[in-house]
């Protein structure tokens, strides 16, 4: 038998009361309980402290346990004590994504249909205008079966309250700031910003498509790519190769940014550009995260020649 002390990390979560308190484990060894087990124990007898909400860690120290090591692994012998944080009301990441992405779904169609209760007149809309429409629309309701049936999340869940910080990006600008912008009277079939321009030219709006086409396609087969490296329910690890990964890390974030980049030479709409360059830090951000974390994790192994995002510029 195997027992544990599991005590409060700081102040006793008001989920769990009952702390400290031990967990046993009748017939089993060390090497044969796991993190899992553990916070599954902890559920157990405090319900409303499910899994997902616990952080484990050793005594002592603020590192989180990996639910799938062994409490041999991480050093803790029978009647040792491990300590426990809450980590607040969790949402799934699948939930966050399917939200997050909901909002330029129905914001755009409300401004594109609505347009006299936005700017007080029916709008002629332009070709162009149709061509950004659909071009938003499709992005984002790819993006939405993506997580439905493509993506493959390391992490389980995510703390509720985060849900609001990571809607506002795509429902405030990507949604009522870029809708508002380029559905209105100024991109229109009738404005001088349009008419006997190149933006009215069909070759212009042609050429922009099969750019656009090109990179959500691209986008989609690593997505794929990435995919078939993790069998279902795991945590698996590999070094990603074939298309895009030859040259950068993360091909996916570098097509999506191109889509955008369409989006933003077809309009010239400033609200785009603002769009697209806070999405291109925070994915700059997360693509030189997993570069290093796949050079750390792989060292020798890695391909040395692969930039972070941007084929030989980062």
């Amino acid at each position: 038998m195997v027992s544990v002390t599991i005590s409060a990390a700081g102040k006793p979560p008001t989920v769990a009361r009952g702390l400290p308190f031990t967990v046993e484990f009748p017939a089993k060894s060390t090497d044969q309980v796991t993190i899992e087990d553990v916070k599954s124990s902890i559920a157990n007898k405090f319900p409303k402290f499910y899994a997902t909400r616990q952080k484990l860690s050793l005594k002592g120290s603020k590192a989180s346990l990996a639910s799938d090591a062994t409490l041999k692994d991480v050093g803790v012998e029978d009647g040792g004590e491990l300590c426990v944080k809450d980590l607040g009301p969790q949402i799934s990441w699948k939930t966050v994504f399917m939200i997050e992405y909901a909002g330029p779904l129905v914001i755009h169609p409300i401004f594109y249909h609505l347009t006299r209760l936005f700017y007080g007149t029916e709008i002629q809309h332009s070709a162009l205008q149709k061509y950004i429409y659909a071009f938003i629309m499709l992005n984002f309701v790819k993006r939405e079966l993506e997580t439905l049936f493509i993506h493959r999340f390391s992490h389980a869940t995510m703390p509720l309250w985060n849900v609001f910080r990571n809607s506002a990006h795509y429902h405030l600008l990507s949604g009522v700031a870029l809708a508002y912008a380029v559905y209105s009277p100024t991109y229109s079939a009738t404005s001088s910003y349009i008419r006997g321009t190149i933006r009215d030219d069909p070759r212009f709006l042609w050429a922009g498509a099969a750019i656009w086409l090109f990179a959500e396609l691209s986008n989609l087969h690593t997505h794929l790519t990435l995919r078939a490296l993790r069998p279902p329910g795991t945590r698996t690890r590999a070094i990603p190769y074939g298309y895009g990964f030859s040259l950068v890390s993360c091909p996916n974030y570098f097509f999506e940014i191109l889509a955008w980049v369409v989006i933003v030479v077809l309009t010239g709409s400033w609200v785009a550009m603002i769009f697209l360059a806070v999405a291109a830090r925070q994915m700059g951000i997360w693509a030189l995260k997993k570069h290093r974390a796949y050079k750390k994790e792989f060292g020798n192994d890695y391909p040395r020649e692969r930039k972070v995002m941007i084929p030989f510029l980062f």
